[in-house]
C-alpha cells in the first residue's frame, strides 16, 4: 500500500477525530519553502514594474507614495532585505516624499499616505536609522484624528479619513484602522489618547447595539450583518446609498470587519470583550478566501490583507466555522493566493473598483497578505 502525502494524510485526519488529537497534525501552514517560489515570482515582477525614481506607478489612482510603501512593506514582512535592490530603491522613493510637517505623501490622501509609510519605515528602522522620520510622522498622523471642537459622543469623533480634518472630509473604517496599525507599529502606547478616541470610533462603526455603540443605525442590523463592521457611518443618512440593508441599516463587510476585529486585537482589547466577541461571530458565520463577504470580488485583495492580520492576531488555529468546520486559514489562504497569480509573478482583481485592476496594487495586498501565511 502506497504511503499517505502529508496533504492526503490532513484530509484523512479532518474526518478522523482521533487523529485531531495529534498536536503535530492539529493546524497546516505553508513552509519557507513553499512560499519562496511564489514570493521570488512576485519580486521578478516588482522589479520590471519599477520606475527609475523607485516608485511603481505614475497614475494617481495608483496612490503614490502609498503604493510604493505598501509594496516595500509586504516585501520586507516576507523577508526581503533593505539591501535588495528593489527595497531599497523604493525606500529612497518615500524618503523624497517626506514633508516638512512630518507626513509623507505628494498630492493628498495625506493620512493613508503617512500611515503606509510610517509602516514601511519601521519595518525597514535598523540601525535607527528613520527614528527621527518615524517621530516626526507619529506626530503628524496624530493631527490627523477627528476630534478638535468634537464632543465624545458625535459619532465622528476619534476618526481618520484621507486628509486633515475638513469641512467636505469625513473619517471611515478604512483609514482610521490604517491610524491604529501605524502608530502601534511605532511604539504608541495602546493606552495613548489617539488609540483610545480611534477605539471610539470604530467601536461606533460595528453593527452591534451596545455601550459603546449607540447609534440609530446599528439598532437595525440584521442577523446578517449584526456584529460585523461597515465603511462609512455617514451612508446611514443617505436613504440611497446601496450599502442601505433591507431593515434599514447598514450591511456589514468582510475588510472592514477584519480590519474592526484586528484593531481590537491590536490595541489589547480582550477577546472576552462583547465587541471582540459579536466580531468573531460574524467571522465565523461569512468565513471565506475565495470573496470578501458583503462584496464578493470588490475588493479582494484589500480583504485578504484584513483577513490574514486579523486572523493571524485571533490566534485560532485551525479556526472553526458556524457550521462547525475546521479550517486551516494559513493554508488555506496561501493556496487562494498561490492559484491567483499570474505567470508574470503579479495578481490582478477583474473587478477594477478600488483601483485592484492595477497589478502593482493588487500583488502588494497579495504578498502582504502571504506574510501571515507562514505559522508562527
Amino acid at each position: 500500500m502506497s504511503t499517505l502525502t502529508r496533504r492526503e494524510w490532513l484530509k484523512v485526519a479532518a474526518v478522523t477525530p482521533a487523529a485531531l488529537a495529534l498536536p503535530q497534525f492539529a493546524c497546516a501552514a505553508p513552509s519557507a519553502d513553499d512560499i519562496k517560489p511564489v514570493l521570488d515570482k512576485a519580486l521578478a515582477f516588482f522589479k520590471t514594474a519599477q520606475k527609475d525614481g523607485g516608485n511603481f506607478e505614475t497614475d494617481p489612482r495608483a496612490g503614490e507614495p502609498g503604493l510604493t510603501a505598501l509594496i516595500a512593506a509586504a516585501l520586507i514582512k516576507n523577508g526581503v532585505p533593505g539591501d535588495n535592490p528593489v527595497v531599497s530603491k523604493a525606500l529612497k522613493f518615500l524618503e523624497t516624499k517626506v514633508q516638512k510637517d512630518g507626513g509623507v505623501y505628494d498630492r493628498g490622501l495625506s493620512n493613508y499616505m503617512t500611515c503606509l509609510a510610517l509602516m514601511t519605515f519601521k519595518e525597514a528602522n535598523s540601525g535607527g536609522k528613520y527614528d527621527k522620520t518615524i517621530e516626526a510622522a507619529t506626530k503628524y498622523v496624530k493631527s490627523l484624528q477627528y476630534v478638535d471642537g468634537l464632543k465624545e459622543d458625535h459619532p465622528t469623533f476619534g476618526g481618520a479619513g484621507y486628509d486633515k480634518p475638513n469641512a467636505k472630509g469625513r473619517p471611515d473604517m478604512s483609514n482610521t484602522h490604517f491610524m491604529v496599525e501605524a502608530l502601534l507599529a511605532a511604539g504608541v502606547s495602546k493606552d495613548d489618547p489617539s488609540i483610545t478616541r480611534a477605539l471610539t470610533y470604530i467601536s461606533r462603526s460595528q453593527n452591534l447595539e451596545s455601550e459603546f455603540n449607540k447609534l440609530p443605525y446599528a439598532k437595525k442590523a440584521g442577523a446578517a450583518d449584526k456584529g460585523g463592521f461597515v465603511y462609512n457611518l455617514s451612508d446611514a443618512d443617505n436613504p440611497k446609498s446601496p450599502k442601505i440593508t433591507a431593515e434599514g441599516g447598514l450591511r456589514s463587510e468582510g475588510g472592514m470587519t477584519y480590519a474592526g476585529l484586528k484593531s481590537f486585537l491590536y490595541a489589547g482589547v480582550a477577546k472576552d470583550d462583547v465587541r471582540v466577541k459579536a466580531a468573531v461571530a460574524w467571522v465565523r458565520a461569512h468565513y471565506s478566501v475565495t470573496e470578501n463577504p458583503g462584496q464578493k470580488d470588490s475588493g479582494l485583495y484589500y480583504y485578504y490583507h484584513t483577513f490574514a492580520k486579523a486572523m493571524d492576531a485571533l490566534g485560532e488555529d485551525p479556526f472553526v466555522d458556524a457550521k462547525g468546520v475546521k479550517h486551516d486559514w494559513r493554508q488555506e489562504l496561501f493556496d487562494e493566493l498561490k492559484k491567483k497569480q499570474k505567470d508574470n509573478g503579479s495578481w490582478q482583481n477583474s473587478n477594477p473598483a478600488f483601483a485592484e485592476g492595477m497589478p502593482t496594487l493588487a500583488t502588494a495586498f497579495a504578498i502582504l497578505s502571504i506574510g501571515y501565511c507562514k505559522k508562527k
